[in-house]
């Protein structure tokens, strides 16, 4: 009888692993509230930056904070004038990454490379603004005259050359990109401003030569 009940009492008996491992589990697996959301990206920037600055109310504070930003920026003057040259030499090679966005994309080089493969009369703009300047300054009213004339038949010239050097410009470009919407305005206009430019100061730097033929 002993051992019958003896039996009893262990099978009835449960093993207290189980229940502590449940437990442990459990108490693992939760997590206590913090009684706070969590912060976004933004606001925890924030904080590590600091309170924005107000914007400068003068030009004199705004030089002064120029100034500290460049003391707190490891940069010398070398490093600067270096990145500067470099950001130059890129831009007069013609890299779209450091030209204007006027003149970036391959329609506008394609246009610069039309324009600079011609000798055009409109290269004589700027040279003809200093003549005018200098003929006022004489004082001989004939060569004035001599000097107006001159230049009112140059820059008719140039303004009928813009024109139809415009639409040929406009029509090649249209021919090498006829996915691309061009607009013949946009472009004849552009033409004209690079084609009155001096070759030298052009920018970026022509590719092509006076004279060379641009494959359409």
């Amino acid at each position: 009888m002993r051992f019958l009940r003896r039996n009893s009492t262990t099978a009835t008996e449960e093993p207290p692993v189980e229940a502590s491992e449940d437990s442990d589990s459990a108490a693992k697996a939760f997590t206590p509230a913090k009684g706070r959301a969590t912060p976004k990206r933004r606001e925890a920037e924030a904080k590590r930056r600091g309170p924005v600055a107000p914007p400068p109310k003068s030009t004199r504070e705004a030089m002064r904070r120029n100034k500290e930003l460049r003391k707190a920026n490891p940069k010398t003057k070398e490093d600067r004038r270096s990145e500067a040259k470099e950001r130059r030499e890129r831009m007069m090679s013609g890299d779209d990454k450091y030209l204007l966005p006027r003149d970036r994309g391959p329609v506008k080089a394609y246009v610069r490379d039309l324009v600079d493969s011609r000798r055009n009369l409109l290269g004589l703009f700027m040279p003809l603004a200093v003549l005018v300047f200098v003929a006022l300054l004489v004082p001989a009213p004939k060569i004035q005259q001599y000097a107006t004339l001159l230049c009112t038949l140059l820059l008719l010239g140039m303004v009928i050359e813009g024109v139809i050097s415009g639409r040929r410009i406009a029509k090649q470009v249209r021919a090498k990109f006829p996915k691309e919407v061009v607009k013949g305005s946009s472009v004849g206009f552009y033409a004209f401003v690079r084609a009155s430019q001096i070759r030298k100061l052009r920018v970026p730097k022509p590719r092509v030569r006076a004279g060379d033929v641009v494959p359409g």
